[in-house]
């Protein structure tokens, strides 16, 4: 299967730098492009594609008024073009249903292989993750007997989430009762910058504080926590701590640094959530939660973007329970509350 793209961006350097990268990948191909959002609803309806790249910043019409116009008429996957001038537009598109976003190189003749290497990958998973074996566990109830039992002693909550996990952890975050008296910490996978304004939008979503995480920070209760984006963040006693060590599973921060060094903190008092996500990020981490007596709850794969964090974590049956992105705000909700 050959993916057709439509390249939407005002620039017309770059329209043809997408082009002649992403016709340079296997399986892809760019079948038109379009200079703004008027031209790209009519190129939609006329050559029908697979997946659009969407300059957030254009003329006429606007990247957020054009996703909310496809996705009123499509449920075509539509990957954010973005830059760090404009953090706060993509994090606002990523709630208006935009799958994902890459960030734009600064110099695209020196990051060629890895700019393309990662779009090719970002568009190819949104049409390999039906083929994925489907994992025949059977949800439990959302509340259990082994579940419940931990609420009296939790003492934290750590989440993981990557490829559509914007969207997910604001309703997740939302869902967290103004009585929380325990620290959440949630690493995302995100460039550098863009985490201070994801860490603003769940503050203002949210009944409790949330703060983009500081090297050097105590940790203190009732508070969340948001790894910073190209910063890896662990728990040193009752403090964060973030350092740019390589890259684990090709991502900074990773997931199974926060979830290793708090299972070692909280010991079994932990809650550990892996949500939608490409790759496998967290399913070690999530290893040693369990081999501490922690819980592990893993999203299931009908209200993920993409299955695979959650998918890798089941597949090594390490997943104390799956549930539905709904289901995992109504246990943060009674957890917390």
């Amino acid at each position: 299967m050959t993916i057709k793209v439509l390249v939407v961006d005002d620039s017309a350097l770059l329209r043809k730098v997408l082009t002649n990268v992403l016709n340079d990948c296997s399986g892809i191909e760019v079948t038109d492009v379009a200079r703004n959002g008027i031209e790209a609803l009519k190129l939609i309806e006329q050559s029908k594609p697979d997946l659009i790249t969407l300059d957030v910043e254009m003329p006429m019409m606007n990247g957020l008024e054009t996703l909310e116009a496809i996705k009123e008429k499509h449920t075509l996957p539509v990957i954010m073009l973005s830059s760090k001038t404009n953090e706060e537009t993509t994090i606002q598109a990523l709630e208006l249903g935009a799958e994902d976003f890459i960030e734009k190189p600064v110099s695209i003749s020196e990051n060629w292989d890895v700019f393309q290497s990662d779009l090719s990958r970002r568009i190819k998973i949104h049409f390999t993750k039906e083929k994925q074996p489907v994992i025949t566990e059977q949800p439990s109830k959302v509340l259990n007997d082994a579940l419940l039992s931990k609420k009296d002693t939790l003492k934290a909550i750590v989440i993981g989430a990557s490829t559509g996990g914007p969207k997910a952890l604001v309703k997740a975050i939302q869902a967290i009762s103004p009585d929380l008296s325990i620290p959440v910490f949630i690493v995302q996978h995100m460039p550098e910058g863009f985490t201070a304004s994801f860490a603003k939008r769940l503050d203002t979503a949210a009944s409790i504080p949330v703060v983009e995480a500081e090297h050097g920070q105590k940790i203190r209760p009732g508070t969340v926590y948001l790894a910073p984006g190209a910063r890896h963040m662990t728990i040193n006693g009752n403090h964060l701590e973030l350092d740019t060590r390589p890259k684990v599973h090709g991502v900074r921060p990773a997931v199974d640094y926060l979830f290793e060094t708090a299972s070692h903190k909280y010991g079994s008092d932990i809650l550990g959530i892996i949500m939608t996500g490409m790759g496998s990020d967290g399913a070690p981490g999530c290893e040693v939660i369990k081999k501490n007596g922690g819980y592990v709850l893993t999203q299931d794969k009908a209200s993920s973007i993409v299955y695979g964090m959650p998918r890798a974590v089941v597949e090594r049956g390490l997943s104390d329970q799956t549930a539905s992105l709904n289901d995992i705000a109504d246990i943060l909700k009674e957890m917390t509350r």
